[in-house]
């Protein structure tokens, strides 16, 4: 692709982002000409939920704390009708991909506005793609109703967040930058964001490593999520959200994890078909190869690397690799079903990324 010839989009959000930057919810709210907020959480971040609705007060319509992985459409459904009777007017978002999933599936069928607070490095509030899960196959989409008007982004919130869960979820959101890099529609503003971003998420998620309570590694964790999220948001996605989706939506691998094992794996599937992305990879990650940097990375930091310790089975493989290439997304490198197959052994086994023939 020329460098000069492009097209970028921005996508039009309120970032609010800083050590007690929470402070700012109910002025960030009724910024929204909002007055009757649905705050919406999983059941593990419950208290954080109940904290945000007492910040609220009065302006707390109600609070939703069953938000899952893969956002189920009945569960979409139930969410919807609760809002609709508690005559919310804004979705406050409190969480990770599973929250702001969950208040993306209302706003698709309301337009309810949704102001998402992340604790997690998901990325996900950064976008307008959804997806939701229908008699076991996630079906994902973009609209901009779905896109959070705005995202406080507080450090301090994502300071208890477990150091394995805090890894995982950093290089999900590594993904999300990494194929940014070699997208069909990149363009030079998403790719600078995209490599300082898997630069910013390494950092703080070796700083994590070290010492989970240090605020600046946190605080760059958030900067790096929401730059890989911005890049997630503009930009399509290529063979590793493909398969991520396919192991998640089919057979219910939980997100980040699959997302940590996969990713070295499809790099370098991609490896020859997009040698500057690869380049740009392998810098951010101060490696010599991105898909071998990214497999030493998780190693040194504790990451997972095998499917099979998240929970899938090998039966289910052939079938995984069916699905991942009936209907593929746009790839540089061509989607072959028997090299997915192989691809997914290789990540079923946790074996570092081969070397793949052109």
């Amino acid at each position: 692709m020329n460098s000069l010839d492009f097209v970028y989009t921005g996508r039009a959000s309120r970032v609010v982002f800083g050590d007690g930057a929470l402070t700012h919810l109910e002025r960030e709210v009724l910024a929204l000409d909002a007055r009757r907020a649905l705050v919406i959480c999983s059941p593990e971040q419950r208290e954080t939920g109940q904290d945000i609705a007492a910040r609220l007060g009065a302006r707390c319509a109600g609070l939703f704390d069953r938000a899952v992985m893969h956002v189920p459409v009945e569960l979409a459904r139930e969410a919807l009708g609760v809002a609709r009777n508690l005559e919310a007017d804004c979705a406050v978002v409190v969480g990770g991909g599973s929250a702001i999933g969950l208040g993306k599936a209302i706003a698709l069928e309301s337009d309810l506005p949704i102001l998402a607070i992340p604790t997690t490095y998901s990325g996900s509030e950064m976008t307008p793609i959804y997806g939701i899960t229908d008699a076991g196959l996630k079906r994902t989409g973009t609209d901009v109703r779905v896109l959070p008007k705005t995202v406080i982004y507080d450090p301090a919130l994502s300071a208890s967040l477990p150091v394995a869960l805090s890894v995982t979820s950093g290089i999900n959101a590594i993904a999300h930058a990494a194929e940014g890099l070699y997208a069909r529609d990149r363009n030079p503003v998403t790719s600078l964001m995209a490599e300082e971003g898997i630069r910013a998420m390494a950092e703080a998620l070796r700083g994590i490593v070290a010492n989970p309570a240090d605020v600046t590694a946190r605080s760059t964790g958030l900067y790096g999520s929401w730059l890989c999220g911005t890049v997630l948001g503009t930009v399509g996605m290529a063979l590793h959200h493909k398969l991520c989706h396919t192991l998640g939506g089919s057979f219910d691998l939980p997100h980040s994890p699959t997302h940590t094992v996969i990713l070295q794996h499809a790099l370098a599937y991609n490896r020859n078909a997009a040698p500057e992305a690869m380049q740009r990879i392998a810098r951010a990650l101060g490696a010599t190869d991105a898909a071998v940097g990214m497999y030493e990375f998780g190693k040194a930091i504790g990451a997972p690397l095998s499917l099979k310790e998240i929970g899938m089975r090998e039966d289910d493989l052939e079938r995984a690799a069916e699905i991942a290439s009936a209907n593929p997304y746009w790839n540089p490198q061509p989607v072959d079903g028997a090299r997915i197959r192989s691809l997914l052994q290789d990540a079923f086994d946790g074996v570092p990324p081969r070397m793949w023939d052109v």
